[in-house]
């Protein structure tokens, strides 16, 4: 950890008290086709059943972070409201190593939760895969990978302010925001893409907004500042899953702050998105449990 993230992080626990359920936190190592990969799991330490496994992706452009930053994260903040398990992989940064490696990483991370759910205590109908920034990116690249895969039913998906779109949009073009602008998009899809960057050649995977066919992908709850980069593809995205009859929405704060839930906490705005995404992820996650009553009738 830097000592920026290090200086980030701190702020963010003094703003935040921890508030809700007691979690353990652990890392655990699993196997990759490169390698062995680092996770965080965060559970909590009484529960009364099975309950909801969280895939949560750090941000970071594609090129920075690490699992540590779950601790400021929304993933942690689901985990202490609801009792959660979430998990967050380490996956490889573009700096090192460009797509598809952050996609096989995420995905074997989700492999790894699904398959080891009884142990975790994860109820494998509620799966939710979830993310900031280019996590969120990453969580609508593995919704679409595990769509087309057929292996691991997703019941949410949670792309928070996500960077979807390698190709310039009408918000992302001259944006010169706070934390995340034009320049460093461009210097984060170029590492990311590699030689395809430019070309025709970006895989959907790799560039979310690509993809022409969004029909049969999870729901999906998001939201986004008004003057940051990724407002437009933000939009987009949610404006596509609800053409394809997908249970969709978007909330649009005002401000040119990247991220500001995480940087700025203790604003207003920042709780009053948190407790959106409180709601809709308890609406969600309550659309399953009652799907599943019916089923079993």
């Amino acid at each position: 950890m830097n000592k920026l993230s290090f200086i980030l992080l701190t702020l963010w626990l003094l703003a935040c008290p921890c508030a809700g359920r007691s979690l353990s936190s652990r890392v655990v190592h699993i196997s990759t086709e490169a390698g062995m990969m680092r996770m965080r799991v965060l559970q909590p330490k009484e529960s009364g059943g099975t309950v909801p496994g969280i895939l949560w992706i750090h941000g970071g452009g594609y090129m920075l972070g690490g699992a540590y930053m779950v601790d400021m994260s929304c993933g942690k903040m689901l985990a202490e409201e609801y009792g959660a398990v979430v998990v967050c992989p380490n996956y490889r940064l573009a700096c090192r190593a460009p797509y598809p490696a952050a996609l096989e990483d995420c995905y074997a991370a989700l492999r790894w939760m699904y398959d080891h759910a009884d142990e975790l205590g994860i109820d494998r109908d509620r799966i939710v895969v979830g993310g900031e920034s280019a996590g969120g990116g990453l969580t609508a690249a593995i919704c679409l990978y595990a769509r087309d895969k057929g292996e691991i039913p997703i019941a949410l998906q949670l792309p928070l302010y996500p960077m979807l779109d390698s190709e310039d949009t009408e918000s992302s073009s001259d944006n010169h925001g706070h934390v995340w602008n034009t320049r460093r998009n461009h210097w984060g899809w170029k590492h990311y893409l590699g030689e395809a960057y430019g070309t025709e050649e970006v895989s959907k995977y790799a560039s979310p907004a690509r993809e022409t066919d969004y029909s049969n992908l999870p729901p999906c709850y998001t939201f986004v500042a008004d003057g940051e980069p990724f407002y437009s593809e933000t939009l987009a995205y949610v404006k596509h899953l609800q053409d394809a009859g997908v249970d969709a929405k978007v909330d649009v704060y005002h401000g040119d702050t990247h991220a500001f839930d995480m940087l700025r906490p203790w604003q207003e705005q920042s709780k009053v998105a948190k407790r959106r995404l409180c709601d809709e992820y308890e609406r969600h996650m309550a659309r399953v449990k009652s799907g599943m009553a019916i089923a079993s009738e």
